[in-house]
C-alpha cells in the first residue's frame, strides 16, 4: 500500500461505461472469486450443477471412450489406458469414487482380456499395471482430500476472524443506508488490512474506513485495534476531532507494542477516513483524513470530491513540524445533500492497473453512469458497479485488499 499523505487530486478521469457493463462482469466476478481460491469450495463449485456434482462425468467418459476404442480397433494397447481413468478420479472425486473407478478399470481391463478375447492374452503385466495405478491413485485422493479438509478448515478459521474484525452490519445501522464489498488479495486466508465500520451513538453516527499499510495477520491484528478504539470512541466522545486523536493515540501504542515484542511489522501505519453524521448537520457531514484517497459524493446531480485536505496516516503524527502534543487533528465540515453517497475506496480500486499499466479512476465512469440511471447512486447498486469496474480493468488480477463502501442518510418514512 502506498501512503496518499499528499494525495488530494483525484486525477483525470478515463474510460467509457457500456450500459450492460454491471451485468456483464458479474459473472467475471464469480469466477475470479470461485477460480482464485483454489480450495475445495471452488472445485466442487466450478464441477457442479444445480448443486449436484458431476466430478465422476469426466472419468466415465475416458473409461467408455478408452473401451469403445479398444473395441473399435482391436488393439490391446488402448485398453491398457484403463489406468489413467483412476487417476483422473483422484483429482477430482472423492476416495470412495476414485475407489469406484479403480476396480471398474480393472474390471474393464480383465473383460478385455479374458472375455472379449478378440486379440491375444497378455498375462500379468498388463494386470500388474492397472491394479497398481488403481492403487496409487486412491492412495493420492486420499492424500488430496485431506489437504482439503484441513484447507476449508483453516477457511473457516478465517471467515471467523473476518467476522469479528469486519462485524456484519445491520440494515439502517445508525440511521444509514450502506453497503461494502470487500475482496482479500490473499486467497487462502480471505482477509487483510482493509477495515471498515458504524458506529451509531448519543452524539451521532461515526463512519471509519481504512486501509493498514502491508498484508498477513499483522495487518489484521491493526485494524482489529484501530476498529476497537473506533468502536468506544465514536460511541462515548461528543467530538470527532477527539475520536481521531483517539484513533492515532491507539496506533501509537500498537506500533510501540509490536515493536517491544521485536517483530518487524512495528513500523505499520494506516490511512483512514473519518466521517460524523449529527442530527444537528443534516446537510453537512464532518470529515477527518488520514492520507486517505478523499470521499466522493454521488447523487443525481453528478460526482464531486469532497474538498479536503489529507493529512496524515495514522502513526505518523510525530512526523508533523507543526504538530503540538495534543493537538486534535482538523475536522473538515463538508456540504452533503440528503440524496449523496459518500463512496469511499481503498487502494485496492485507485491502484489497480490493466494491461498497459494505467491506474483505474473510477468517477468518469460513475458520472457518466448516474447520468443515465441515477438510482445508481444508491449504496448497493454503487459498490457492485465499482467492484465491477475494478475487476474489469485489472483482467480480475487483484493484488492488493480491495475495500469498496458506500453509505448515506437513510429517508424518512413517508419522505
Amino acid at each position: 500500500m502506498r501512503a496518499a499523505v499528499a494525495r488530494v487530486s483525484l486525477g483525470s478521469v478515463r474510460g467509457r461505461v457500456r450500459r450492460p457493463v454491471r451485468d456483464r462482469w458479474r459473472p467475471l466476478g464469480r469466477l475470479v472469486h470461485a477460480a482464485g481460491r483454489g480450495d475445495a469450495v471452488s472445485r466442487h463449485e466450478l464441477l457442479s450443477v444445480r448443486g449436484r456434482s458431476v466430478a465422476w462425468l469426466f472419468p466415465l467418459l475416458l473409461l467408455v471412450g478408452i473401451t469403445a476404442g479398444d473395441i473399435a480397433t482391436g488393439a490391446f494397447e488402448i485398453i491398457s489406458w484403463t489406468v489413467l481413468v483412476p487417476g483422473v478420479a483422484a483429482a477430482i472425486c472423492g476416495v470412495r469414487g476414485t475407489a469406484v473407478f479403480a476396480v471398474l478399470a480393472l474390471v474393464v481391463y480383465v473383460m478385455a482380456d479374458t472375455v472379449w478375447q478378440h486379440r491375444d492374452e497378455t498375462g500379468l503385466p498388463g494386470l500388474v499395471l492397472v491394479t497398481l495405478g488403481g492403487a496409487i491413485a486412491v492412495v493420492a485422493a486420499a492424500f488430496r482430500v485431506g489437504g482439503e479438509r484441513r484447507m476449508l478448515h483453516m477457511r473457516d478459521i478465517a471467515d471467523t476472524t473476518r467476522r469479528t474484525v469486519l462485524r456484519p452490519l445491520p440494515v439502517g445501522f445508525g440511521g444509514l443506508d450502506h453497503a461494502a464489498v470487500y475482496l482479500s488479495a490473499d486467497v487462502e486466508a480471505r482477509v487483510g488490512g482493509d477495515f471498515y465500520d458504524i458506529q451509531p451513538g448519543p452524539h451521532g453516527t461515526r463512519v471509519l474506513v481504512g486501509d493498514v499499510q502491508g498484508k498477513g495477520l499483522g495487518a489484521v491484528e491493526t485494524a482489529s485495534a484501530l476498529l476497537g478504539t473506533f468502536r468506544e470512541a465514536a460511541y462515548h466522545e461528543p467530538d470527532l476531532a477527539t475520536v481521531a486523536e483517539r484513533l492515532e493515540i491507539r496506533m501509537t501504542r500498537h506500533r510501540a507494542h509490536t515493536a517491544g515484542l521485536g517483530r518487524t511489522d512495528g513500523d505499520r501505519f494506516a490511512t483512514a477516513v473519518l466521517i460524523g453524521f449529527s442530527p444537528a448537520l443534516p446537510d453537512a457531514v464532518e470529515a477527518v483524513v488520514f492520507g486517505h484517497e478523499p470521499p466522493l459524493a454521488v447523487g443525481p446531480g453528478g460526482v464531486r470530491p469532497l474538498p479536503v485536505v489529507a493529512g496524515l496516516p495514522l502513526g505518523m503524527a510525530d512526523l508533523a513540524p507543526t504538530a503540538r502534543p495534543g493537538e486534535p487533528p482538523p475536522v473538515h465540515r463538508l456540504p452533503l445533500a440528503a440524496d449523496e453517497t459518500l463512496l469511499l475506496v481503498t487502494d485496492g480500486v485507485t491502484e489497480a492497473r490493466d494491461a498497459a499499466g494505467v491506474f483505474y479512476r473510477p468517477a468518469g465512469d460513475i458520472a457518466r453512469a448516474v447520468a443515465a440511471d441515477p438510482a445508481l447512486a444508491a449504496p448497493s447498486r454503487l459498490v457492485t458497479f465499482v467492484r465491477d469496474g475494478t475487476l474489469r480493468h485489472c483482467r480480475g488480477r487483484v493484488t492488493d485488499d480491495t475495500t469498496v463502501f458506500a453509505v448515506r442518510r437513510r429517508e424518512e418514512p413517508g419522505g
